[in-house]
């Protein structure tokens, strides 16, 4: 892999390296997306990289995306034992209050939690999600349960999600970026797989109750594209959204989008966003682990460098036609002091996709591919030497080569 010295003093070191991939010719670039959301984010779930983020960081009214963190902190209970699905729970007359979509609870029923759950995921009850949410809240109290929510989300670095309530019905403060609600649905999906599956059912109706609102909302579940979750929200204030999820071959991808006008357009995006991550791009490995990609300065060792090569391979999902914006940079600080270890990390392969705020960027540790001990007296002689003759006349010039 090809690299130039652009730049070396005693203290640090910078490389450029152009990556050269075998993808044949094609156009400078490949074209991004474009979306017809406010905001929106793409993550391949096999690699964890981020297809495509638009306005990803900022907080917006989730509506009752936000939902899934109710689920979420319910399946973390189940888990830990605190719940069961068999599990009854009261209806408070609070929860019972709520208008919109609901499963109709009143406070003479004791649904199980698993009914609770699939009343949130599949008709989207605001009744049910917040009777779930006091079970969970420490003092009982729907506030209670979005204070420690919060605190939750923060743990998972969520970092721009503040929880005022469990329905995502609108209030003040109560937000959530695209991006936090792509970790939370990979946070489902990866850490709770036993209960992932009620996001693909497409129908609900406690005891008959709500006829016409048992059909799940997710627009792709029957579209026969691998969809199989996870939640949609609209309120006037957010618009229609989605957070989704599909599978094709080897490959899952999760995307949320918000902000669309009305159901049909959230139905054309979503099929149209899940089309694009699926099928525009292919994996290439870009990095290979243990290949020796630059030599550094050693100081006071038995050789005068020291090579560098990278942890771990680097595969990429990169854009299926055209050539990927991608830049990569060596860094370290130079020169090393003797002794140095094989498998000493040295410095950092920094690798970027893209451009701007939507850069996507990797970092792999560089190992010492060798051993190179303390030098000997002569060693230490020399060094001597250069560094009298440095302070006396200055350093000697800098090199660039190719």
């Amino acid at each position: 892999m090809p690299f130039s010295l652009t730049r070396l003093t005693s203290c640090a070191a910078r490389i450029m390296v152009a990556l050269f991939l075998a993808l044949g010719a094609g156009p400078a670039l490949a074209q991004a997306y474009q979306t017809e959301a406010t905001a929106a984010y793409v993550i391949d779930h096999g690699t964890g990289q981020v297809l495509f983020a638009h306005d990803a960081e900022v907080p917006l009214p989730p509506a009752s995306m936000s939902k899934l963190m109710v689920l979420l902190t319910t399946f973390e209970a189940l888990d830990e034992g605190r719940l069961s699905l068999d599990t009854r729970l009261p209806v408070s007359a609070h929860a019972m209050s709520f208008g919109g979509s609901t499963m109709f609870l009143n406070t003479s029923d004791r649904p199980t939690v698993e009914d609770l759950i699939r009343g949130v995921i599949i008709v989207s009850g605001n009744d049910a999600s917040v009777a779930l949410a006091e079970a969970l809240s420490p003092d009982g109290t729907e506030a209670g349960w979005a204070r420690i929510a919060t605190d939750r989300a923060r743990e998972l670095g969520m970092n721009q999600t503040t929880l005022m309530n469990a329905s995502g019905w609108p209030a003040p403060g109560h937000v959530m970026s695209m991006r936090d609600l792509g970790i939370l649905a990979e946070r489902i999906i990866t850490e709770h797989p036993e209960y992932y599956r009620y996001f693909a059912e497409t129908e609900f109706d406690y005891e008959n109750r709500s006829p016409a609102n048992r059909f799940n909302r997710n627009p792709l579940l029957s579209l026969g594209i691998g969809a199989d979750g996870l939640k949609t929200g609209h309120t006037s204030e957010a618009g229609y959204g989605l957070v989704g999820s599909a599978v094709q071959g080897t490959r899952r991808v999760t995307f949320v989008i918000t902000g669309l006008p009305s159901a049909e357009a959230r139905a054309r995006e979503a099929e149209r966003i899940t089309t694009w991550a699926l099928r525009q791009f292919v994996e290439r490995q870009v990095v290979t682990g243990g290949t020796e990609m630059a030599r550094a300065p050693v100081f006071m060792g038995a050789a005068a460098d020291v090579g560098m090569a990278p942890a771990s391979d680097l595969t990429l999902l990169l854009p299926a036609s055209g050539t990927p914006d991608l830049a990569a940079e060596i860094t370290y600080t130079a020169p090393f002091p003797a002794p140095v270890s094989a498998g000493d990390q040295l410095g950092e392969l920094v690798v970027r996709m893209g451009a701007g705020a939507d850069a996507i960027e990797h970092r792999i540790p560089l190992l010492a591919t060798e051993d190179v001990a303390q030098g000997g007296i002569g060693t230490r002689l020399g060094t001597a030497t250069r560094d009298v003759l440095h302070r006396l006349i200055g350093p000697p010039p800098t090199l660039v080569g190719g």
